[in-house]
């Protein structure tokens, strides 16, 4: 049976980041592909797909992020919640628009073209977007203990965090050296 993980938030963020740096590099490449001779709906169809799946996962990226708040809000400020909401907001309707544009691009003559451009454009003004999603983001799960939310069923907002086993074995190799130490210098 199949179990979805708590949170989803998390799971469908990196999608988003992803297509971001890399719809770029794919417009640039459609437009060279068709000024060396490769059908436009052939070249720039790859770049239109893949903006269509940068807006779907970036609108599931914020439907789970507001699923989430409900929990976050109890650990993390409401400020920093609603940036990040909010550039995310931002986010998507630029991906919107940038596909919109991308899809006037498979217009003939010199509207397609223009449209490319200005697609291919918006693009890399979408990895700027991008990064302040990203930022706000992981400055509410890093800096501000978002996760610390979903850290246990016992944990309470404040609470320090429970030691990893990786980190409570550093502190035991810590602890013995120290002995060791004292101990030669006996």
């Amino acid at each position: 049976m199949l179990t979805l993980p708590s949170p989803l938030h998390p799971l469908f963020v990196h999608l988003p980041i992803a297509l971001t740096l890399l719809v770029p590099a794919f417009a640039v490449g459609a437009l060279v592909a068709i000024r060396r001779g490769t059908p436009t709906r052939r070249a720039w169809g790859i770049t239109v797909a893949l903006l269509a799946l940068l807006v779907g996962s970036s609108w599931a990226a914020l439907k789970t992020g507001e699923r989430e708040e409900e929990v976050v809000e109890d650990v993390v400020a409401e400020s920093a919640i609603h940036g990040h909401e909010e550039a995310a907001e931002a986010f998507l309707l630029a991906t919107g628009v940038v596909l919109l544009v991308g899809a006037a691009g498979f217009v003939n003559g010199r509207i397609g073209g223009v449209a490319r451009g200005v697609a291919t454009a918006g693009t890399l003004a979408l990895v700027g977007a991008g990064w302040q999603v990203g930022h706000t983001g992981g400055t509410l799960a890093y800096r501000e203990g978002a996760a610390s939310a979903y850290a246990s069923a016992t944990a309470r907002p404040g609470d320090a965090p429970t030691p990893l086993a990786s980190d409570t074995q550093a502190e035991e190799r810590r602890s013995r050296d120290d002995d060791d130490d004292k101990e030669d210098e006996r």
